[in-house]
């Protein structure tokens, strides 16, 4: 099958493992969920600092479902970027190891109170959730049947995140206001969330050609605006000067995107910021940490299998 027949194909679940797919299509869809289960691990990196600074039991063990849930998220989708045939989830997981794989911009600002956990929780999970359930009409069926189960369960992180700011924004003045300066430097974060702006992204135009997004850029940003500020002024949030958010011809809401920072998005999209080394970081020493273990099982596996294969000859 050539790219040309793939656009003319292109539809929901309409392509699998055992179609002839042009090595465009599986480089460049690889790329994608690669970059999505990246995003998996290091949000849960980030929510994992959250359970440290929850301030009672239960906040602490819902935190720590949701962080076994993000992770959860990453192997389904390392699965599914594997059925493409051009990575192993192996060589996907060194790459994030080693600084060379990509991951979503929110999870590159190290976090340090539990005031920024709506930030991730609510805000940038419900922009998840704005994006993911476009992704189950994405054309490769192995990623749509992952964010089946994913959507399903970042629902009840939204509703989590939600709780959390819906309780500190119930609180004392002081800490109504420690969550507003928190809300206006997370914003400018969560409207960069969605990727660059359509004219300035090199892989939206061939994702929807071929099926791999539904949606674009921009469109998700709005979506994002038109139920997000009304659920932010709801609990009591004042929507930042800057970047304007402004009312287009048909009621709907969109952001001046000249406002947003993309010097410092592009810094961040290449893993160059300073926050970048230090997730990354975190990230590598946890996992040579547990070297040992991967190790000690494939020894296991090994010695097994040579076991079995002596057992039946």
């Amino acid at each position: 099958m050539d790219i040309e027949t793939v656009k003319e194909r292109a539809g929901p679940r309409q392509f699998g493992p055992g179609d002839d797919m042009p090595e465009e299509y599986r480089r460049r869809a690889t790329r994608m969920i690669q970059f999505h289960a990246n995003s998996e691990v290091m949000g849960g990196y980030l929510d994992r600092e959250f359970t440290r600074h929850a301030p009672s039991l239960d906040r602490k063990l819902a935190n720590t479902a949701k962080v076994q849930d993000e992770i959860g998220h990453a192997q389904l989708l390392y699965r599914a970027a594997e059925t493409l045939g051009v990575k192993t989830r192996d060589e996907m997981l060194e790459e994030l190891r080693t600084g060379e794989g990509r991951f979503l911009n929110c999870f590159h600002y190290p976090v340090d109170s539990w005031y920024e956990a709506p930030m991730i929780d609510f805000f940038v999970d419900g922009g998840a959730m704005r994006r993911q359930a476009t992704l189950k009409n994405t054309s490769w069926t192995p990623y749509a049947h992952a964010m089946d189960k994913v959507c399903f369960e970042e629902g009840f992180h939204v509703k989590h995140g939600e709780s959390i700011l819906r309780e500190l924004m119930r609180g004392s003045k002081a800490t109504r206001e420690r969550m507003q300066e928190t809300f206006d430097e997370w914003w400018p974060r969560i409207l960069q969330f969605f990727g660059p702006t359509n004219d300035e992204s090199t892989h939206n135009d061939f994702a929807q050609e071929v099926g791999l997004k539904t949606t674009s850029n921009d469109d998700l940003r709005n979506s994002f605006l038109n139920m997000y500020v009304p659920k932010a002024e709801k609990y009591g949030l004042e929507i930042p000067e800057y970047p304007r958010i402004f009312e287009r011809e048909d009621g709907t809401m969109a952001v001046r995107e000249d406002d947003l920072d993309w010097d410092e998005f592009w810094t961040i999209a290449k893993n160059e910021y300073v926050g970048s080394h230090e997730q990354i970081g975190s990230r590598r020493r946890r996992r040579d940490a547990v070297e040992w273990v991967r190790r000690s099982m494939d020894a296991w596996e090994s010695s097994a299998g040579a076991a079995t294969g002596a057992a039946n000859p």
